[in-house]
């Protein structure tokens, strides 16, 4: 069946069983099923970049090696570009590229050269294609002086760039990342994600984003579905997933001063502009934390502060993902965006 491009990937109860079997006794073996993945209902359309986000061992790892062909789903029904991943396996590989954080795809004992050519000749891409890809990899991911180096001296951060370099070669329709910044410094893991936006805008790449670095999907994500024990618990905008928190989640204000100062104290009175919930969380010097309900305006608080304080900065971050992700799971059920 032909995809359309508002349906590039789509799952429709797709499920993942599989058969464990454990020891329980000197002869004995007892045999117990474990659904990896439960009843995923989703769609990406074309050039959409995503984060699939979930704990360990919430079926998100599954999920990519269902969309690759790798494994083939219990029940449901999965396409990818038109196509059957685990019935057409072959065909699709050219239509995709995947990174798997703590595996590789190059050659353990040549040269991070040699691997490149030897991935030309089994995706058949022409030379110039090839070189004009290679070249773009190349010099975004800062690859030039690590070419001729066999892949098992490479560092796991210079390697997570050659594997995404590699996954690039022949132009895919789709990216599946898993842990694409794992090992990397904040320098390198700036230019990945500012490739990878460029990626997406020009070439119009759908990619699937998995990372346990929540900044990546901050930066590089507009829409993120939370999965938990193989189910979607949230799928909507970045945003929506703050607010998934309610009455729980909080708003932070950082505030520099001139000079040091003891916990603020800013009054009852506040109460009347912002409500209750306002308190110093932290102090370190001349910066304070101020923890306030996300759902209030910071600006009555602001200004209360300009009033009364000598100010010299402030910032306000919004609710962590992490605390937001952590309420979704307590809850265990799913949180509408």
């Amino acid at each position: 069946m032909p995809s359309t491009d508002d349906e590039f990937i789509a799952l429709d109860g797709v499920e993942k069983v599989f058969d464990v079997r454990r020891k329980t006794g000197f002869l004995r073996r007892e045999r117990r099923q474990v659904r990896a993945v439960d009843s995923l209902t989703f769609t990406v359309p074309r050039g959409e970049m995503v984060g699939y986000i979930g704990p360990n061992g919430a079926g998100k790892s599954t999920t990519i090696k269902m969309l690759t062909g790798i494994l083939t789903p219990s029940a449901g029904r999965l396409r990818v570009a038109g196509i059957d991943p685990s019935r057409e396996r072959a065909r699709l590989a050219h239509r995709m590229g995947v990174v798997f954080g703590q595996r590789t795809t190059l050659w353990w004992d040549l040269p991070l050269i040699d691997s490149y050519r030897l991935m030309r000749r089994m995706y058949r891409i022409p030379d110039e294609r090839y070189a004009a890809n290679l070249a773009r990899c190349v010099d975004l991911l800062e690859l030039g002086d690590l070419l001729d180096v066999p892949v098992r001296q490479l560092s796991l951060g210079q390697r997570m760039r050659g594997d995404i370099a590699a996954a690039l070669l022949h132009d895919p329709e789709v990216l599946y990342l898993d842990e694409p910044t794992i090992g990397l410094d904040i320098v390198s893991k700036v230019k990945v994600r500012g490739f990878l936006r460029e990626l997406n805008a020009q070439l119009g790449t759908t990619v699937l984003l998995t990372t346990h670095d929540l900044t990546d999907i901050e930066q590089l994500c507009r829409r993120v579905m939370v999965i938990d024990h193989g189910r979607l618990m949230y799928d909507g905008e970045l945003d929506g997933l703050h607010r998934a928190g309610g009455a729980a989640a909080e708003r932070t204000l950082v505030v520099d001063f001139e000079r040091e100062l003891p916990p603020l104290d800013l009054g009852p009175e506040l109460e009347l502009d912002i409500g209750e919930g306002v308190r110093v969380v932290k102090v370190d010097g001349v910066r304070q934390w101020l923890a306030f309900p996300a759902g209030r305006s910071a600006a009555p608080l602001v200004a209360r502060i300009a009033e009364r304080y000598p100010l010299v900065d402030l910032s306000v971050r919004e609710p962590d993902i992490e605390s937001v992700i952590a309420r979704m799971y307590a809850r265990d059920t799913p949180v509408a965006p």
